[in-house]
């Protein structure tokens, strides 16, 4: 019986937002260059958390950072 949800905990896949970026998925969101999003993450203008050796960009903070400006 197909009732439209998926076998992964319920969850509907197709309205399930990531709540954190790759670097190269952040520097598309944000229109930047690779490079330019490593130097914002340096600077410490584009706020990151790391998991292992994963660097992740939350998307609230992206989010908040575009509309304050």
């Amino acid at each position: 019986m197909d009732n439209g949800m998926s076998d992964a905990g319920g969850v509907e896949s197709a309205k399930l937002e990531r709540a954190t970026f790759s670097v190269d998925e952040a520097a598309k969101f944000l229109g930047l260059s690779r490079w330019a999003t490593y130097e914002g993450i340096k600077n410490k203008e584009i706020p990151t958390v790391r998991i292992g050796r994963r660097l992740l960009i939350p998307r609230a903070a992206l989010e908040r950072m575009l509309a304050m400006a």
